[in-house]
């Protein structure tokens, strides 16, 4: 089942803030000024990976039963999604030149992913195609701005929002089953459609290509209760032709861990660890090379319910992020509900 939730998320922090003209006449004609802004960018703390401190993978979007195959036919997911990201002002964001301190961007975001599973398999593996589409909100507000070379220069505060469609994003999957032992590898990519402006603080797309892939397992023993699931991926990130910065790239694990308290109930903890293993580049990367990295751990339950002769899934789960680096962290929430065709009964004397 692909949980793309996939998606998109917390996209476009960070843009290059204006200063009128009158503001610009005044600052370069103060004497003081040049070394005073020498000063600000010695004191920064040297800038954010994955532009604007974002990502094009959700951490925290695969959680429990990851790898373990759908019932044939049409499945269909939603998830809602919210995120109170922040960094303080002693970490610097760099975009189109400039640089950012002081971001706070909460985001609210509705995904619905349908997903088709083929019945017949394929290299003995289930075939799943599925697509996620996102609409949602990003509020952004920086509290200082410092500009490079030749661009305006503003310090104070602002802030932005914005409501509309993300980036979709196409996915496919081939999950294996043997016994309690379950297999996956996917892969998806971004499509950069979404509402993107490089001179807006708030947006809900990346303004550019990304490609992820990667493998998942899960242990479920119905009999004993209990069911462990971890997905491991690396992302690819493309040129933003905007701003000419490209991202590095990013390896992601996602895990969940939950015993059974009866068939119908279950509740467990969740996590993820995310490392950027390559640094940004480009000619839109002025400040560095840099790289992020956060970690999330949070509790878990979900709830099977049947609805007539369709198989029902609500589950939720939150996380706590520490260890940030060189990125947005906070508290992080998903809401998810599936719901998939019910199993096919198979002909007498047939083997399971």
């Amino acid at each position: 089942m692909w949980p793309l939730a996939h998606s998109v998320a917390m996209r476009g922090v960070g843009a290059v803030l204006a200063a009128s003209k009158s503001f610009l006449r005044r600052a370069f004609a103060c004497p003081t000024f040049i070394p005073a802004a020498i000063m600000c960018l010695l004191c920064i703390d040297p800038g954010v990976a994955d532009e604007g401190g974002v990502s094009f993978w959700l951490p925290g979007q695969y959680g429990s039963y990851a790898a373990v195959p759908s019932n044939p036919g049409w499945s269909f997911e939603s998830t809602y999604y919210h995120a109170s990201a922040s960094a303080s002002g002693g970490v610097s964001f760099a975009r189109g030149g400039g640089v950012q301190a002081g971001i706070k961007s909460p985001s609210d975001y509705f995904m619905f992913t349908p997903t088709y599973t083929f019945e017949t398999p394929i290299l003995g593996a289930q075939l799943a195609l599925g697509m996620t589409l996102l609409v949602g909100k990003n509020s952004t507000a920086v509290n200082a701005t410092l500009s490079g070379p030749g661009g305006a220069t503003l310090s104070g505060s602002r802030s932005d929002a914005v409501i509309g469609f993300g980036d979709p994003s196409p996915a496919a999957s081939l999950t294996w089953s043997r016994d309690v032992h379950n297999f996956m590898i996917y892969a998806t990519t971004g499509i950069p459609v979404g509402f993107y402006q490089p001179t807006r603080l708030a947006a809900l797309g990346l303004g550019h290509w990304a490609v992820d892939g990667g493998v998942g397992y899960t242990y479920l023993d119905e009999k004993a209760g209990f069911e462990a699931s971890a997905v491991f991926g690396l992302t690819y990130n493309f040129v933003n032709p905007y701003t000419q910065y490209q991202s590095g790239t990013d390896a992601h694990l996602d895990w969940a861990v939950s015993p059974y308290l009866n068939d119908k109930f279950h509740i467990g903890a969740v996590g993820y660890f995310y490392n950027q293993i390559s640094g940004d580049s480009g000619a839109g990367a002025r400040l560095g090379d840099f790289k992020s990295r956060v970690a999330g751990v949070g509790p878990q339950i979900g709830f099977f319910i049947p609805i007539s002769d369709w198989e029902g899934y609500l589950n939720l789960r939150g996380y706590y992020e520490f260890d940030a680096k060189n990125r947005l962290d906070g508290w992080t929430a998903y809401v998810t509900f599936s719901i998939e065709p019910p199993e096919k009964k198979k002909p007498a004397g047939s083997p399971r």
